[in-house]
């Protein structure tokens, strides 16, 4: 019976390890999303692994060649619970292909933990130590805090982990 396995891979090795597992008739996974990328003040979006040093191997221990996983090129060793591999439970990697958009991504749904009218803390920039009211959020990664500059409300857009819950 074919059941996914975990594969533990050499660092920043997650796509030399998959090629090398095709290439030897493994059906190997490896989760993506759109990271953001902050390089001379631009951002960019680049393809990530959604799980730093790991991928999935779908396999049947009773007919495949399973060891050879361990000597696959960018490949640590296979994730084990004794002398055996250790299965994921079902409907796991079907639940992470479920996030994927048209590009096979995988979609980061972020939940807000604030609700309108929350005060909040500007925690990095140069408005750090700021307290405001939180308003909304203004895409997937920024938020919109109206704080009283100047004495009058000023909606500033921030990165979303720009800011905190003020007790």
């Amino acid at each position: 019976m074919d059941r996914w396995y975990v594969v533990h891979t050499h660092q920043r090795s997650e796509r030399t390890a998959l090629v090398n597992l095709q290439r030897q008739g493994f059906h190997a996974y490896l989760p993506q999303y759109l990271k953001p990328r902050r390089h001379a003040r631009r951002v960019d979006r680049v393809a990530a692994p959604l799980f730093p040093r790991y991928l999935f191997v779908n396999m049947d221990l009773g007919a495949a060649r399973w060891r050879a996983v361990h000597s696959t090129i960018g490949v640590r060793h296979l994730v084990c619970h004794g002398e055996l591999p250790a299965p994921l439970p079902a409907g796991v990697i079907d639940e992470i292909r479920t996030r994927e958009d048209e590009s096979g991504m995988v979609r980061m749904d972020w939940q807000v933990p604030y609700k309108k009218g929350d005060v909040v803390q500007i925690t990095s920039g140069a408005l750090f130590n700021q307290t405001g009211l939180f308003d909304c959020v203004a895409d997937d990664e920024r938020v919109i805090v109206l704080l009283e500059l100047l004495g009058r409300p000023v909606r500033i857009r921030l990165p979303a982990e720009a800011i905190c819950a003020f007790a």
